[in-house]
């Protein structure tokens, strides 16, 4: 772990290599490590949407999931991009959706739609959110869609067009 009087003059190797060591705790199980070496990182870098991503998605394996939306808001707001974006998207709309925060979650996992247009996993999530906001025509329709868009099931293909039909209603 970091030592105090290095959190401040931390050089680029250094920090990469606790980065990884905390990725690694949180990978393992260790989520308290975890959550201290990205605090402590966080010391040192308060402006690194990584860390904000790496901080949240540990907040959510730990079960705090009302600590870890700050964190995913933060990285995004920091320009946070690619498949970190990706997931910090997924994790905020889905914790905001575990919290009851329906709204949120769908604003949330609609942008991850709009901005990962092959992101079938957004699709689903937010099937859940609209489910959840009473919006059940929609939720089926995005299921509906990403069933006949993705599944390599020889019968659910056999019967794509009757699955599509539905789409439609």
């Amino acid at each position: 772990m970091i030592e105090y009087k290095n959190w401040l003059c931390m050089d680029e190797i250094t920090f990469q290599k606790e980065l990884a060591q905390g990725i690694q705790y949180r990978t393992d199980g260790h989520h308290e490590l975890a959550r201290h070496t990205f605090d402590s990182l966080l010391i040192a870098r308060p402006d690194d949407a990584l860390l904000h991503y790496q901080m949240a998605w540990t907040c959510d394996a730990m079960g705090a999931e009302h600590a870890a939306v700050p964190y995913y808001e933060r990285a995004v707001e920091l320009g946070l991009t690619g498949a970190d974006l990706r997931g910090a998207l997924l994790g905020m709309g889905s914790t905001h959706r575990t919290l009851g925060n329906y709204t949120q979650a769908a604003e949330v996992l609609e942008q991850g739609l709009t901005t990962f247009e092959d992101g079938r996993e957004f699709a689903v999530f937010l099937a859940m959110a609209y489910y959840n906001l009473g919006r059940h025509q929609e939720a089926m329709q995005l299921l509906l869609q990403t069933i006949a868009d993705t599944s390599d099931n020889a019968q659910v293909q056999r019967y794509r067009c009757a699955i599509e039909f539905y789409l439609c209603r």
